[in-house]
């Protein structure tokens, strides 16, 4: 009496085998953090949702299901670890079964009631239930999981995280009017989407979040969300893609008024899966450009790109769950113990790239770039590619960043120190007469404009509206004189000025 429900959104595995793995097998070399975890459900009153097995009209606020890992502070004693069967009673109330008998969750969900799978269910995690938070700040990364998938499907690669001082926070992959996805995916990744920006918020209430530093990782469909939300989001400083469906369906996140591949600017890491065999592709009438073809990696160009292929991963074992408890396809698995180390080096390059990007730490920038062989990774389990972000134009944006934390003094020479650097910089004349009356009008800042106008008509020397505006700007300051001069200097340039020539006549009276 399984309930059936669709996980992965790549793969149609058959012929199964049954895998014999552990979590201490899998050799998570943990931080100094000891990790505490929480789970809660908060509301979102700006949608409604069903709960569909209820078979009610009754709507309510949306409900965002929130599972947290975090460095934690003194563990009380006594206290115990987390099982796995703590967090799959997690899943359990995600699926909208919390009254099912715990003896029933591997019967009735993903997996199979083996054994071997019920050993799973009493081992020891490294998350202690609801420990004090640590006094700090610690990056946040926010997970997105797969297709219909649970917030705690990577447990363990959350756990190891937190454990060298990140905070993890994540949501289940919820389908927008009920648990389940409509058929209509562009819509639903655009739900995750605006759940993972729930969880940005919730980031935020956070004490020891820092939320400077915040990067998302998200496995198979949560890839594409995190697209999504890395495009509107200026706050996100990283990427981490496992094995990401933005890899397998471009054409999905084309369909997003949102998606831009050159809004992605900051650090991206796509970890894939092993090369499908033929046998596979035939069968499960994959296409077999997917070996080949990474269409948003190619697309990232104002941001460095890191590629790694995991030779001895397929799909569904870049989470914990799909690990220790998903069937092995004899087609094309490794071994478990291959399958253990690959995941292992899956979660040291995700902690790396973190600490380089949102820890700035040198070392760990070298190991993203070394080769894989130079970090001990064995040959052949992980190909590598880099592919550097090029030199962005340097715009008026960045020009007037600077030099408003100068308060617009000795702007000449700004200009002047950012044009040898940048020999193709030009600023507008627009711009400049934009922002100098911008700042002019402004009682605060109007002497900031006048210096902005003092090196507009140093640019534009024959500007007539240039020399019409820091009239006005003199006049506005109570400055008569210079305003007369201005205005006397736009006409010469622009006999037809009428603005000058009327506030001329009312100067001079």
């Amino acid at each position: 009496m399984r309930l059936l429900i669709l996980q992965t959104l790549i793969l149609f595995q058959v012929n199964f085998v049954i895998a014999q793995t552990s979590l201490d097998k899998i050799n998570h070399e943990n931080g100094k953090h000891k990790v505490g975890f929480r789970h809660y459900t908060a509301s979102d009153s700006t949608r409604t949702y069903s709960r569909a097995m209820d078979y009610t009209n009754e709507k309510v606020a949306r409900p965002i299901s929130i599972s947290l890992w975090y460095p934690a502070a003194q563990i009380a004693e006594g206290v115990e670890p987390l099982q796995v069967q703590d967090y799959l009673e997690i899943l359990k109330e995600e699926e909208e079964w919390e009254h099912l008998p715990n003896e029933q969750i591997l019967n009735w969900f993903y997996y199979p009631n083996t054994s071997s799978n019920q050993k799973h269910l009493v081992e020891q995690t490294t998350a202690f239930p609801e420990p004090n938070f640590i006094k700090g700040k610690f990056p946040v990364v926010v997970y997105a999981p797969s297709f219909m998938a649970s917030s705690i499907e990577n447990f363990a690669l959350c756990e190891y995280l937190a454990s060298h001082g990140f905070v993890v926070i994540s949501s289940l992959s919820r389908g927008t009017e009920t648990r389940w996805f409509s058929n209509n995916n562009a819509k639903e990744m655009e739900t995750q989407a605006r759940d993972i920006e729930f969880l940005l918020k919730e980031a935020g209430k956070l004490p020891m979040a820092d939320y400077d530093k915040i990067a998302l990782m998200g496995f198979s469909f949560g890839g594409l969300s995190n697209i999504i939300v890395q495009n509107r989001n200026d706050n996100i400083k990283a990427i981490v893609s496992l094995d990401g469906t933005e890899r397998y369906q471009y054409a999905l996140l084309e369909q997003s008024y949102f998606f831009d591949a050159e809004k992605i600017d900051v650090p991206y890491l796509h970890m894939a899966q092993k090369d499908i065999p033929d046998i596979v592709l035939k069968e499960d009438k994959i296409d077999a450009e997917l070996n080949i073809k990474f269409q948003l990696y190619d697309s990232i160009s104002r941001a460095t790109a890191y590629r790694l292929k995991f030779h001895d991963l397929t799909h569904s074992y870049f989470s914990t769950l799909g690990v220790l408890f998903a069937d092995r396809d004899k087609r094309q698995d490794k071994t478990d113990s291959e399958i253990m180390e690959s995941y292992k080096w899956v979660s040291v390059y995700t902690l790396q790239f973190l600490n380089a990007v949102l820890k700035k730490d040198d070392n760990a920038l070298h190991f993203i770039e070394n080769n894989p062989s130079e970090n001990g990774v064995a040959d052949g389990l992980i190909t590598q590619s880099i592919k550097p972000s090029k030199k962005r134009a340097y715009t008026f944006q960045d020009f007037n960043d600077l030099a408003s934390i100068q308060n617009y003094k000795n702007l000449p020479q700004l200009y002047d120190s950012i044009v040898k650097s940048h020999p193709a910089f030009t600023i507008p004349e627009g711009n400049l007469n934009t922002l100098g009356l911008q700042l002019v009008f402004n009682p605060k800042t109007s002497s900031e404009g006048i210096e902005v106008f003092l090196l507009a008509t140093r640019l534009f020397p024959d500007s007539a509206n240039l020399y019409d505006s820091l009239a006005e700007g003199y006049l506005y300051i109570g400055n008569t004189e210079k305003a007369i001069e201005s205005f006397e200097k736009s006409l010469a340039l622009n006999p037809k000025n009428q603005n000058a020539i009327n506030r001329l006549e009312q100067l001079k009276k």
